[in-house]
């Protein structure tokens, strides 16, 4: 037994398993702590249509979304126009690469005031 080289393996096991044991203490204190500061109610936060524009679309319609190469001019459309076509996509243009509909208006909105 004194020279079993399970031991030291085992040592090592039980003070994980009190390591995981006292760290998991710690944390449902803040579970509770995290719980109390949701009871405010949702927070509504701004998206920033341009931003998103920036972010997705001047890769293929250019910086100023007047068109590269092939892919169309998008500045100015109507916003519904854009919304339908980033919801659904058309020709080389994917559907769905914006999933919340607050992002797909305030893109809308944003290119469609562009002139």
């Amino acid at each position: 037994m004194k020279n079993s080289p399970i031991v030291p393996y085992l040592l090592i096991m039980a003070m994980g398993i009190a390591i995981i044991f006292f760290l998991s203490l710690d944390g449902a204190g803040k579970k509770q702590e995290a719980a109390k500061g949701d009871e405010g109610g949702a927070e509504t936060t701004e998206v920033d249509g341009e931003s998103i524009a920036k972010s997705s679309c001047i890769g293929c319609h250019g910086g100023d979304l007047t068109g590269q190469g092939t892919n169309p001019k998008i500045a100015g459309l109507d916003a519904e126009r854009i919304q339908d076509v980033v919801k659904n996509g058309q020709n080389a243009m994917p559907a769905g690469l914006l999933q919340d509909p607050a992002e797909i208006e305030a893109v809308a909105e944003y290119v469609s005031s562009l002139k």
